[in-house]
């Protein structure tokens, strides 16, 4: 895989890998930037949320889960110091649908943790991450109902 950046003005950049597809990073108007794009730390929380978000969707949609909507947050501390590196991550997977199972969606969490998400893989051998999940069951006209809370604790390494 490769991957560039490339400087457009100020502290403004394109990036782009192997698929051609293009994404702005910027950064805030206190450091030189003009807000116009991603700063490269969200960018790699929104690379840890999409990599396992697809792991888990495939896996639920093989179990035959009957989803209707579904999202995965990672919220990330960050040091106070430079290089201010994630420090935790706290990754959440909302899942709303009829009659979810509980223990597929966990199963589908661990899988992805475990075996499948490299982005995962790769940053939980040097930030701790908590995996939380809410299943809520859907009650039709945008309405859903919260049917349990729980966390999954990847086995230790």
């Amino acid at each position: 895989m490769d991957a560039k950046v490339t400087w457009d003005h100020g502290m403004s950049f394109v990036g782009s890998a192997d698929t051609g597809f293009t994404v702005p990073l910027g950064t805030v108007p206190a450091v030189g930037g003009e807000n116009d794009g991603f700063q490269p730390m969200e960018l790699m929380a929104v690379s840890l949320a999409g990599c396992t978000a697809m792991d888990v969707i495939s896996i639920m949609r093989k179990k035959r889960q009957e989803i209707t909507a579904y999202e995965v947050r990672v919220s990330a501390d960050r040091a106070d110091a430079h290089p201010k590196v994630f420090t935790k991550a706290v990754i959440t997977y909302e899942v709303v649908g009829h009659s979810i199972d509980e223990a597929a969606l966990v199963r589908a969490i661990q899988l992805s943790a475990e075996r499948y998400c490299p982005a995962q893989g790769m940053l939980a051998q040097v930030v701790p991450m908590d995996l939380v999940y809410e299943i809520y069951e859907d009650d039709g006209d945008g309405k859903r109902t919260l049917v349990t809370k729980g966390a999954y604790e990847p086995k230790e390494k």
